[in-house]
């Protein structure tokens, strides 16, 4: 990305990290982080994340961090990690030396969950995923407590290791925390802290465990292990901030990280979902993740979609906390203004209708000096060979028309671009009256010049 490319518009998020460095609040810096966890590959709605978190950290001299969510095994695997990692670099965003993984802080992950359960704060529990489910209670009842939520901690601490030392099944007991089962939010009823799974092999630590700790407690402690200063994700975790805050105030860490929430993109007619997407791969209903047809990055990249255009997308669609669905119209737009204005012109037939010039001496071919853009000398010229026999689209040919057709008509003229004005003089058809070929004339001295009185 260029070094001089425009500050990122004002918004809300922004408008807290500016009174965040007004306030001298962390110190004056800025520290964000992209974390994406690698079950898939990313698509045009992480675009916009990347954009804001990466943006933010350029415009205010601050830095972000890459780090995989890599707490799930089952569904990750390296080829996710490099693909992220190219798509991140090819939107044109770089993370230095800032490149972490969830799993480089499993072993300081599993001794926070030891302080919770040393302060009465978390809990072996065997309620099966069923069971757990049922104890929750509803957004209009509250849970009812486990019964193994009293158990001392002596208890808990050994159960727990036992845990990590695989002396128990997939899903026979899981880490909880000991928080409100009665609290409004569910995402305060104790939620699971770690849970057992076997039989899977750890791309970064291979199978060195056979516990994993969940998304809600590993991502508030990854961020204030690496400083962060403002996690910014989408509405979705809006409920979850509560259970953000309260795992990094009861473990001793410094650093408490503000979690910021803005809505996620929504493009029509497009499938967002990161599963709904491997469903596709996975039923080949297309050729693999950078399918041209598929909204991920990887395949806007194959459909011939420019950095530059998708960063200008996400700078216009702007960052707020109302849900609303962009038009895939605003997308297409941004490609299209990038090309214009820094693509080299070719020329293509799709449809061609053989054109003979009976008049252009035989066996002569000279090369014409094309422009490389209509508006940008910069881009200069290339040579175009120009011979008696040329094809132009079907479409651009009528034996009769309306005065409003401004193409070629039989026994009329037109400019060639970048050429000389012909003359239809004879159309040739098939066996079928289907047209094959047009016999015209050129004028030599049109090349580059309007002929006095000529309306062509």
């Amino acid at each position: 990305m260029s070094a001089n490319e425009p500050a990122g518009a004002s918004n809300f998020v922004r408008h807290i990290i500016e009174a965040d460095l007004k306030a001298n609040k962390n110190n004056g810096k800025v520290a964000t982080r992209f974390p994406p966890e690698p079950n898939g590959y990313l698509h045009i709605g992480h675009a916009k994340s990347i954009c804001l978190n990466f943006g933010i950290a350029r415009d205010y001299k601050g830095k972000c961090n890459l780090r995989f969510d890599d707490t799930n095994p089952h569904k990750e695997n390296v080829e996710y990690v490099e693909a992220i990692k190219q798509d991140v670099r090819w939107l044109g965003y770089d993370w230095g030396e800032r490149l972490f993984y969830a799993s480089d802080y499993f072993e300081q992950l599993y001794e926070f969950a030891i302080e919770l359960i040393n302060m009465g704060k978390a809990y072996v529990c065997d309620l099966t995923a069923d069971q757990v489910r049922e104890y929750r209670g509803t957004l209009t009842e509250p849970g009812k407590e486990s019964p193994y939520r009293d158990r001392s901690i002596e208890e808990n601490l050994q159960l727990f290791e036992r845990m990590r030392n695989g002396e128990f099944e997939d899903g026979a007991r899981v880490l909880r925390a000991r928080i409100d089962m009665t609290a409004p939010n569910i995402n305060l009823r104790d939620p699971a802290l770690y849970r057992i799974r076997h039989g899977v092999i750890h791309h970064q630590t291979g199978e060195e465990w056979c516990i994993y700790p969940m998304y809600d407690f590993t991502h508030p402690l990854s961020d204030a292990l690496e400083g962060i200063t403002h996690s910014i994700c989408t509405l979705e975790f809006e409920d979850h901030r509560p259970l953000y805050d309260w795992v990094l105030d009861n473990v001793s860490v410094t650093c408490h990280p503000q979690q910021i929430e803005f809505s996620r993109l929504n493009l029509e007619y497009t499938v967002m979902s990161k599963r709904k997407l491997t469903e596709l791969v996975d039923a080949g209903c297309v050729e693999g993740w950078d399918d041209p047809r598929m909204p991920t990055i990887a395949g806007i990249r194959r459909r011939g979609y420019t950095p530059a255009s998708v960063r200008d997308f996400c700078s216009r669609i702007g960052v707020s906390k109302s849900e609303s669905t962009v038009e895939m119209g605003v997308l297409e737009n941004c490609i299209r203004e990038d090309l214009n204005a820094s693509a080299p012109r070719r020329l293509a037939v799709l449809h061609p209708l053989k054109v003979v010039l009976t008049n252009y001496p035989q066996g002569r071919v000279e090369h014409l000096e094309v422009s490389n853009h209509p508006q940008d000398d910069s881009l200069g010229t290339r040579a175009l060979p120009f011979s008696g026999e040329v094809y132009i689209d079907k479409s651009d040919f009528r034996e009769q028309a309306p005065n409003k057709f401004k193409r070629l008509v039989s026994g009329g003229e037109v400019r060639l671009r970048n050429a000389y004005v012909i003359r239809c003089d004879e159309v040739i058809k098939d066996a079928h009256g289907e047209i094959i070929e047009l016999h015209c004339t050129y004028d030599p001295a049109t090349l580059g010049a309007n002929p006095e009185g000529r309306k062509v």
